[in-house]
């Protein structure tokens, strides 16, 4: 297993099911981390969970001033921030001409326009160490689309193409798209919808932890564990889910 003593990393949505899990091994393999969210009783939870190298960072991703604070504040709190998780993201669903301005704005400000101004605040000291690692966890509906969710899967599809850019000039950055994770966020309240994924993608869900790989693969290579599907509709097979902090050491 790697070691990431000395290192800091800052996760947004850490008071989350999945932001959580990634705090959780980040600090495992001695990273500093910075954990962020809104509820701060489930930070503070957590925090004392984990002991020491934790901070407890809250914050209002929908307040662009308060971004910007935040990725000052974990770079002081931690030292420096080496690995960047934009974890965070909301859904507030509705057919695309019935869907009200603010759950569009709600919905980009957080899983769009804080994916921007954070990781543009973070990259800064990033570049002057001339080392850094950005993981954005997304979702499968970024790629292949979902109804009632336009606003939900253009945040999801940024994330995507965020990755994608930084790595086509052969900078690191990974792009992590999530299936139905059934013990925690929209699915874990809605049974009936994920009944509904289920007839429509063949799509069996799986919990946050199923979503990791409990080994390092040889070479630093990703690992991944392959969704429980078949073939979607359009033809496409399923994408792999990346082990996050196997993503993070693997790509230079």
């Amino acid at each position: 297993m790697f070691d990431l003593t000395g290192k800091g990393a800052l996760v947004t949505g850490a008071s989350g099911g999945i932001g959580a899990a990634v705090a959780k091994a980040l600090h495992a393999q001695g990273a500093n981390v910075a954990i962020s969210g809104t509820r701060k009783e489930k930070l503070d939870a957590l925090a004392k969970e984990l002991g020491d190298r934790v901070h407890v960072l809250p914050c209002d991703l929908r307040d662009r001033a308060a971004v910007v604070k935040l990725a000052e504040e974990a770079e002081k709190t931690v030292g420096q921030v080496d690995i960047l998780v934009n974890n965070a993201g909301i859904t507030h669903d509705n057919l695309f001409m019935r869907m009200k301005d603010e759950e569009w704005d709600d919905v980009i400000n957080v899983n769009l326009n804080s994916v921007f101004v954070l990781t543009r605040g973070i990259l800064r000291g990033m570049m002057r160490r001339r080392y850094g690692r950005i993981v954005n966890i997304a979702s499968i509906s970024g790629v292949f689309g979902n109804p009632g969710q336009a606003n939900y899967v253009a945040g999801n599809a940024f994330m995507e193409a965020l990755a994608w850019h930084r790595r086509a000039r052969g900078l690191p950055a990974t792009a992590i798209s999530w299936g139905a994770i059934s013990d925690t966020g929209y699915l874990a309240r809605n049974a009936r919808v994920l009944k509904i994924l289920e007839r429509r993608i063949a799509l069996r869900p799986m919990t946050a932890a199923q979503g990791f790989v409990k080994n390092q693969t040889p070479g630093g290579a990703v690992g991944a564990v392959e969704h429980p599907v078949g073939r979607h509709g359009n033809g496409h097979r399923s994408l792999p889910v990346f082990f996050v902090w196997c993503s993070i050491v693997s790509v230079r």
